[in-house]
């Protein structure tokens, strides 16, 4: 009798253990806990979509911060591109958002983080915040080893065709270089765009940048896990990636310091790469923070600022 009742007693365990922190029963969060002043306009990285078919990039992280009083927009620009031509097809998607609520705050991933940050540079005046969460704003090893070696060619190939196979798929009607896209995030592409967009951007190997400039809050996150959950299959794709880190930290794409950024509030979040958006199907880390969660805390610390 006792054994059964500690095998009820750690499976009841094991289950609150991976339910989300929200849970409807113990959840004490108020329901404007995440309504910002601006609205949340989310910015895809590479290979990225809004939607396909009702399946989101950003994998329950819209709904939940919704649900909690956040006015959220999906963006959608070229899946392969040069960081200024992503942030030249978001410069009119976010027009259009700021001419109804004034400005936005604009969150980031991986390459959505420098394509935001073009945005902000050429038109400060649409922009309350820019959040990049495991974005390279200071190259990618992984970029390294593709851009202008011999394997770029055949890969670029096949990259562009999976590109416009997302973007018909998502609706986007954009072309696609893949080329052009890991050279811009490689250590010399992203260096020159530092150059034409440096606000945010640490002096320093591994420090944190300006919070703010322009009018402009600045805040960045990322992750050094690669391996966080058993059951995800793209876990072992973003392993064979991360050994072209060596020793360094990373999440499988991004290396800690690179995805440094303004107000640095985490760079070791138990997340790889896939795991920063709730991919792949919200399997993530039952040791780490919900991934949906840290996009709600994120939401009231811009609500706290103001924004």
């Amino acid at each position: 009798m006792k054994q059964c009742l500690r095998l009820v007693a750690l499976a009841a365990l094991m289950v609150a253990w991976s339910m989300p922190a929200n849970a409807w029963w113990w959840d004490a969060t108020p329901s404007d806990y995440a309504d910002t002043r601006y609205p949340i306009v989310l910015v895809h990285g590479m290979f990225g979509f809004d939607d396909i078919a009702g399946y989101d990039y950003w994998y329950g992280i819209p709904e939940d911060l919704r649900s909690y009083g956040a006015t959220v927009y999906l963006t959608q620009v070229p899946a392969l591109d040069t960081s200024i031509q992503r942030g030249e097809a978001l410069l009119p998607q976010i027009e259009a958002i700021a001419a109804v609520h004034g400005k936005v705050n604009l969150l980031g991933h991986s390459h959505g983080g420098p394509t935001a940050r073009y945005v902000a540079r050429v038109r400060p005046d649409l922009v309350a915040s820019v959040t990049s969460v495991g974005s390279p704003h200071k190259g990618s090893p992984v970029a390294d080893l593709i851009s202008g070696t011999p394997i770029e060619n055949p890969v670029a190939g096949l990259a562009n065709v999976l590109g416009g196979l997302i973007d018909l798929l998502s609706g986007g009607g954009y072309d696609q270089d893949f080329s052009a896209s890991v050279y811009s995030l490689s250590a010399q592409g992203s260096a020159e765009f530092n150059n034409f967009a440096p606000a945010g951007i640490p002096t320093s190997a591994c420090g944190e940048g300006a919070h703010s400039a322009n009018g402009i809050r600045f805040y960045s996150w990322g992750g050094t896990g690669v391996l966080t959950n058993a059951l995800d299959p793209s876990d072992a794709l973003l392993a064979v990636s991360s050994a072209a880190f060596g020793f360094s930290q990373n999440d499988g794409m991004v290396g800690q310091c690179s995805s440094h950024f303004g107000d640095v509030i985490r760079d070791d979040y138990f997340m790889n790469h896939l795991d920063e958006v709730n991919q792949a199907l919200g399997l993530h880390s039952l040791f780490e923070t919900d991934p949906k969660t840290v996009y709600l805390q994120q939401a009231n610390r811009l609500k706290s600022a103001g924004l």
